[in-house]
């Protein structure tokens, strides 16, 4: 790495050069005064590797090569890592920062499998890295959480982090799609990958939450602490008694700190229609920090995108330029885990039910049984559904707070009552 100062432009290498890659080159030659003003000195790409050529981009005076290993051995100050991808990106990374070359990356992937080696190689080498964008786009939560809240004791931080389930639940919500149409409609806008499976089943929000949580209380990044659950055992119906109920169903990712140890989840949730999250719409994210002195904050904006992801690219390389912080960084401390047994929480019931009396008072007496109360309650004769020649109804309840481990043997239970025609699907209320 060459001289840094004021007086010398910060040389910038990317890596990668799809989407973000491109809206970052753009964005610094459609804002170059102000970045400028911003960082204190000018910042060029100096240099640019992808594994192909795309000579349709305006790369200014930055040279090519589709060596991306080779920007390392550049005269370059900060290396972006947009490749993607675990292996490659940590490789790359690793050896950027062996050569004394600061880090922005995008890649909550790469950080939440070896988030805590690449922080300490940097440390050990006195180099930052900023990863600002590799949770929530163009929202600026760890910045916030890094230095805005930095005199504050976050209690909890939870959230819509992924943009995909949220446009698929808004739709369903919304034009009564089902799981199914919704995703192809996802998937056909760009919302959505081919596979979609680590954005439904939650793994893309897990590996956010882990980096959230890591940064909010002080400890290292453990995506295997994090209980993960998706979306794709949702139901149209659901969303339409949520509202009929005075909830939205949301998908959310949830870190808590209790008295002994850190609560981490993903899963499907109940939120109040009074909460602000509940009307996070599309593609849209939204995070609400809890903090002792602050009370509540809520950031909300653009999950995904080029430009939006470029933004948070850039704001870590202007930190880096203008050596106005450590970029990002996180304690090596060790937390314990709680295992989401020890969860506690109101929960939505739907019970395909015989059509015949006293099946709320039975479904009550087994609840009562275990010490559950409920809460409310939805049971529509004129739902009636035939299975088999048997007509059924959906009894719909939400339940007072109840331990997770105690609602499992309850659901058990229920489910083996003559009385009960099928599956019962169970969702947690969370509010905040």
């Amino acid at each position: 790495m060459g001289q840094l100062g004021v007086d010398f432009p910060l040389r910038v290498g990317v890596a990668g050069l799809g989407t973000v890659a491109q809206a970052l080159i753009a964005l610094l030659r459609e804002n170059s005064t102000r970045v400028s003003s911003q960082s204190g000195r000018e910042i060029h790409v100096t240099h640019v590797a992808s594994r192909s050529a795309k000579p349709d981009v305006d790369l200014g005076s930055a040279s090519f090569s589709t060596d991306v290993r080779s920007l390392v051995d550049q005269d370059i100050d900060v290396l972006v890592e947009l490749i993607g991808g675990v292996d490659d990106a940590y490789e790359l990374i690793c050896e950027g920062l062996r050569h004394d070359i600061s880090v922005v990356t995008a890649n909550k992937a790469v950080l939440a499998a070896h988030g805590n080696e690449i922080l300490a190689l940097a440390s050990n080498r006195n180099c930052k890295v900023g990863f600002e964008a590799s949770v929530a786009g163009g929202i600026p939560i760890i910045n916030t959480l890094n230095t805005a809240l930095a005199s504050n004791q976050v209690n909890f931080v939870a959230g819509i982090i992924n943009g995909t389930c949220n446009y698929i639940l808004t739709a369903m919500d919304e034009s009564g799609t089902s799981f199914h149409d919704a995703l192809s409609d996802a998937q056909m806008k760009g919302y959505a990958e081919a596979d979609p499976t680590f954005d439904i089943e939650g793994i893309d929000a897990a590996q956010k939450l882990a980096i959230l949580a890591a940064m909010s209380f002080d400890t290292t990044i453990d995506l295997n602490g994090v209980h993960t659950e998706g979306i794709s055992s949702i139901e149209v119906e659901d969303l339409r008694y949520a509202r009929e109920l005075g909830f939205r169903i949301k998908h959310l990712g949830i870190a808590e700190k209790n008295s002994h140890d850190l609560d981490t989840r993903v899963h499907l949730a109940l939120v109040p229609e009074s909460n602000l999250l509940s009307n996070v719409r599309g593609v849209d994210n939204a995070v609400i920090i809890g903090a002792n002195a602050v009370d509540n904050l809520m950031l909300v904006g653009p999950g995904a995108g080029g430009r939006a992801t470029a933004s948070a690219v850039l704001a870590d390389i202007i930190e880096i330029a203008n050596g106005s912080g450590s970029a990002h960084s996180i304690s090596r401390s060790d937390s314990a885990y709680s295992s989401i047994d020890d969860v506690s929480c109101p929960h939505y019931l739907y019970i395909p039910a015989a059509d015949k009396p006293g099946v709320i008072a039975t479904i009550g007496e087994v609840l009562g049984t275990h010490g559950v109360s409920i809460e409310s309650v939805i049971q529509k004769h004129e739902a009636t559904r035939i299975n088999n020649g048997v007509p059924w109804v959906p009894v719909v309840i939400v339940t007072n707070s109840v331990l997770e481990s105690n609602i499992e043997s309850i659901v058990a239970e229920l489910e083996g009552l003559e009385i009960v025609r099928g599956k019962i699907r169970r969702i947690r209320v969370v509010d905040f």
